[in-house]
């Protein structure tokens, strides 16, 4: 059930009359996406301060009562473009505990500004190495994928522009990202007039537009970051430029991706661990933004394995672009999709993120409706998907850990093989 209120936020409404919890959440476009190499991070902080306090509530620890008191936590979390504010509350609290969560997208104080600063700053050295250097393969890999481009920088920012951030700068990213824009989404047990009534009463919010964003240009790969590292093993990363969320193709890139590590019997997992030994875990990612993607390969491996490790993944990639999955592999990917899907459905908290993201983004909007967006792929359509994705031109690899001049040349020759 979906309404947008007069010079307020778009609000959908997911009722589970069975249900004995209801879950609020607040989805809008802000993060690392929309910011500067100035300011870079500037959104992560606003996240965190807007813990601290609001004037009704006007210090983290009264605002954080205030929702405990009714039986719910204040969770956010901020991505490349989007942030959400999120709580699971009792039915009977729905409506005082939107009132609180509009209160802190509304009014934050922006209280003991230094204190968050250095808890941020401790967030940040865990992705550092002793001497400063950024050492988090994720973050790096990003870098190299989308060079000289928000979707490269890290969502914590640096210490540096971390330094910089002041009450000023603060209210200017509230005021630039927290507006009318936004999306608001409860699930579970509610009364629908009167989580309508409460929201357009309390989210009274400036308006405002999503924010405009720069598409990243074409990767010119394959490309090659090694960051030296004195750890006991080899971080390995490929990351290939992949689809949009809104692209045609990417259905068929999410399936895909399901073929390839979607579980322990899945090719990633199943070639790497079971039967090489190669590697103690294997992961891959695929994280779909407006106008481009990432698909990711990641392993950690012993030092020694790196080059046999990297000609899996290489020959794993080729396999699929040349062959594409085969029939099994599909339909299980599609039932396992299907299970997650249909086990949302006993979950306010994950029905709301779902709906709350589909609504900002302009996607599928019901989990049954994502779900018919799989069954039309064919193996075609997912074989296409693997012989666009996996080529050269798409390909940023990182390595973090040892490697020398002859294993970098090597790993080139290795890589040069996709072509």
């Amino acid at each position: 059930m979906r309404r947008v209120l007069p010079g307020g936020p778009r609000l959908v409404l997911v009722p589970m009359p069975a249900a004995r919890t209801a879950a609020v959440a607040v989805h809008l476009h802000v993060g690392s996406r929309y910011e500067t190499a100035r300011d870079n991070g500037i959104c992560h902080f606003l996240e965190h301060m807007l813990h601290r306090g609001t004037a009704e509530h006007p210090s983290a620890h009264e605002q954080a009562l205030a929702f405990e008191r009714l039986g719910a936590t204040l969770s956010a979390a901020t991505y490349a473009d989007h942030g959400v504010l999120s709580a699971g509350v009792p039915p009977a609290h729905v409506e005082p505990v939107l009132e609180l969560l509009a209160e802190v997208c509304r009014a934050p104080i922006f209280d003991a500004i230094d204190v968050e600063r250095g808890i941020v700053r401790e967030e940040i050295l865990e992705s550092l190495d002793a001497h400063g250097r950024r050492t988090a393969p994720d973050d790096l890999l990003r870098e190299v994928v989308f060079p000289r481009h928000p979707l490269g920088f890290p969502i914590t920012g640096g210490l540096e522009t971390l330094a910089r951030f002041d009450r000023g700068a603060l209210r200017r990213c509230h005021r630039r990202y927290y507006t009318s824009e936004l999306v608001v989404t409860v699930a579970g047990r509610f009364s629908t007039n009167a989580v309508r009534a409460s929201v357009a009463r309390h989210f009274r919010l400036p308006s405002g537009q999503a924010p405009r964003v720069r598409p990243p240009r074409a990767l010119a790969g394959p490309t090659h970051k090694h960051v030296r590292d004195a750890s006991s093993q080899t971080a390995l990363r490929l990351g290939f430029r992949a689809p949009g969320i809104k692209h045609a193709s990417e259905p068929a890139t999410e399936l895909l991706l399901r073929v390839i590590d979607d579980g322990t019997s899945t090719r990633l997992y199943h070639r790497l661990c079971d039967e090489g030994g190669l590697c103690y875990d294997v992961s891959a990612l695929y994280e779909a933004h407006a106008d481009a993607g990432l698909l990711e390969l990641a392993a950690d491996c012993s030092h020694e394995h790196t080059l046999k490790v990297a000609a899996e993944l290489v020959a794993l990639c080729r396999e699929l672009r040349t062959d594409g999955p085969r029939e099994e592999e599909l339909d299980k990917a599609r039932a396992r999709l299907g299970f997650q899907l249909d086990a949302m459905r006993d979950s306010p908290g994950e029905l709301a993120a779902f709906h709350g993201f589909a609504e900002l983004f302009g996607l599928a909007r019901t989990p049954e409706a994502r779900l018919a967006e799989f069954d039309e792929v064919t193996p075609r359509a997912v074989r296409a998907a693997a012989a666009r994705l996996f080529r050269p031109e798409n390909l940023g690899l990182l390595t973090v850990g040892t490697l020398t001049a002859s294993e970098s040349k090597r790993l080139g020759r290795i890589v040069a093989a996709l072509a």
